[in-house]
């Protein structure tokens, strides 16, 4: 307990706490979404383009957050129009988009100043970077996921499930799914600062196939995935600072544990 108490004395560590939480129930409430319309993975395609543009913008000497945003939002907007007016397949789009943008960061990172410290915690994440800009953009992320889920929680549901019937029972799919993913977007460039380009998907889909495994309705597994995203992340953040293992690696263990307690679980009821 004393331990517990001095590690939530560091400005960073509570700066942690907010902005991980925050972005885990976001994380989690887009991952149901992006789970069941098969798009799981665009989490890891948007990290590696998010990857790519912080390249660029430490070479250049901008701000990554600015410089990243803007590209991560164009590259959520392309893998829709993609997959939606060609024949590729939604896995396919972000494959292509993902290590096309991983491999410009690699040879930008490698022209520049090589793999240094900057670089490094945008790969895999670091609780002791956050600014108080991430904060506030963590803040308004979470406002901004949640109240379009439950304003437009039907809706959602609809899209989700049948495009078809929604497009013909005049619900706008196209702008929803726009939002979803610039949501999307917004979520992973916060949540590279944490967990890192490597492991941000990990918060997308994770607490969503523990929650689909224990939770029946659209709308309990929506809250369950939050729920889980966020216990997992606090345990796997307490856990790293007692450990000393890097944040981000020790939530995704976390996950998996309560991936396996839900399936246990999801079995027995």
């Amino acid at each position: 307990m004393a331990n517990l108490l001095e590690m939530f004395k560091y400005t960073f560590m509570q700066r942690a706490l907010l902005v991980g939480s925050l972005i885990s129930v976001s994380s989690a409430i887009l991952g149901v979404v992006l789970v069941l319309k098969r798009y799981s993975m665009i989490g890891d395609g948007l990290s590696h383009v998010a990857f790519g543009a912080i390249s660029i913008g430490l070479a250049l000497g901008l701000s990554p957050l600015i410089v990243s945003i803007p590209i991560v939002i164009i590259a959520a907007f392309l893998l829709l129009r993609i997959s939606n007016n060609t024949n590729l397949r939604g896995d396919a789009a972000i494959g292509m988009i993902s290590s096309g943008s991983l491999a410009i960061g690699v040879i930008v990172t490698s022209l520049s100043s090589g793999l240094n410290a900057n670089i490094n915690n945008y790969m895999f994440g670091s609780v002791l970077t956050i600014e108080n800009s991430y904060v506030w953009m963590s803040i308004m992320i979470a406002i901004l996921v949640i109240g379009f889920f439950s304003l437009y929680q039907n809706r959602i549901f609809s899209v989700t499930f049948d495009e078809n019937f929604s497009r013909a029972s005049g619900i706008p799919v196209e702008q929803i799914n726009l939002i979803i993913a610039l949501l999307t977007a917004f979520t992973v460039v916060i949540g590279i600062r944490i967990m890192g380009a490597l492991l941000i998907s990990s918060l997308i889909v994770f607490p969503t196939i523990s929650a689909m495994k224990i939770s029946k309705s659209f709308k309990d597994v929506i809250i369950t995935a939050a729920i889980i995203s966020l216990i997992c992340f606090i345990v796997g953040l307490i856990t790293s600072f007692l450990l000393d293992i890097p944040t981000g690696a020790m939530v995704v263990m976390i996950n998996i544990i309560a991936l396996i307690i839900s399936t246990v679980i999801g079995k027995t009821i």
